[in-house]
């Protein structure tokens, strides 16, 4: 099986499973998950406190508890994300993809546009790909890992906030709130970055179950058992067999 260099298209049967994605970066997808859940929902409570407050705040510390939670899984977080950045040195070819974008490549670039036509229902029969899709590799790295890493920034500005400016962690990251004008333009953007994330959500889960029922390739199996199956022969160079052949 013959496979482009930068966008990973097959180009060539026969088409055959491959592994794609390894254990560590399947660990640290499902960890993420968890984590971006758990910061969603304490994020949410931290912008809009519940009102009913059944006792003294003292006492049952509600909303201390929730900082908490937030702050554990922030934590989580961002040690999750300096994990994902050492295994791409480590790890395969296809666990550097969400880091680099092959601008370069023109192939890659009709590949954006020929995807995106496919995700629209413009184009019945795309190009199909072993790691991640030009178009899903460009949402992984301009919105989710650069959204990440400045959702982590702002955060940890907040969060040295807490301690004052005479702690570690303001020399750490006071520099955040000067740089950005005040506290509440960080802690604005930190609220802003979650919406961004969660924009992003949406279309991971659109792309990934479409591609799943519809597309060529398994998708959400993939992220369990790293292995990335083809349902059926594309008509490729060399596996000219269309899928409407392949039936009749």
């Amino acid at each position: 099986m013959k496979i482009s260099k930068w966008s990973y298209e097959i180009e060539e049967g026969p088409i055959e499973p491959v592994y794609v994605y390894e254990a560590p970066v399947r660990f640290w997808h499902w960890a993420q998950c968890l984590a971006f859940f758990m910061l969603v929902v304490t994020g949410f409570l931290i912008g809009w406190p519940p009102i009913p407050n059944y006792a003294e705040t003292w006492n049952t510390y509600f909303f201390g508890h929730i900082l908490l939670l937030h702050f554990v899984f922030g934590m989580l977080f961002s040690v999750l994300m300096l994990y994902r950045i050492y295994w791409a040195f480590v790890g395969n070819k296809y666990s550097r993809m969400i880091f680099l974008l092959p601008f370069w490549d023109m192939q890659w670039i009709k590949g954006i546009f020929g995807t995106a036509f496919y995700y629209l229902f413009l184009n019945k029969h795309p190009k199909e790909y072993v790691g991640h899709n030009p178009l899903a590799q460009t949402a992984m790295c301009l919105m989710y890992v650069l959204g990440s890493i400045a959702i982590i920034i702002t955060g940890f500005g907040l969060y040295a906030e807490q301690w004052g400016w005479d702690t570690g962690w303001m020399s750490w990251f006071g520099w955040v709130t000067a740089w950005m004008g005040g506290p509440q333009v960080v802690r604005t953007t930190h609220h802003l970055l979650m919406y961004y994330l969660l924009i992003f959500l949406c279309a991971h889960l659109y792309m990934s179950f479409r591609e799943d029922i519809m597309g060529g390739g398994t998708q959400v199996s993939t992220m369990i058992n790293g292995i990335r199956f083809f349902k059926e022969p594309i008509p490729q160079p060399g596996n000219n067999v269309a899928p409407a052949q392949k039936k009749a």
